[in-house]
């Protein structure tokens, strides 16, 4: 199993925090057992949005080939002087 990445905690941490203060809000419940529910079902959409961020590609290194000419084969020294004619 991958590791999560950051934008996928970011994203299911925020949406557990705004969902639950606003159905914390909306619903105006006081008892126990809404407040879980509300806190159950918060963490279930904060985990459904962190799993739909999209995972990012992994990057495609193009590898170098050797080139396909054979490598020049060094002159000597004595065929690069240049000779006076005297």
């Amino acid at each position: 199993m991958p590791r999560p990445t950051a934008a996928q905690i970011a994203y299911g941490s925020i949406t557990v925090i705004f969902s639950t203060l606003a159905m914390l809000l909306l619903s105006q419940t006081s008892s126990a057992v809404g407040t879980a529910v509300i806190a159950v079902s918060a963490l279930a959409l904060g985990l459904l949005v962190a799993m739909t961020v999209p995972q990012p590609k992994p990057r495609v290194v193009a590898l170098s080939r050797p080139a396909d000419r054979p490598a020049e084969e060094p002159v000597p020294a004595a065929a690069t002087s240049s000779k006076t004619a005297a």
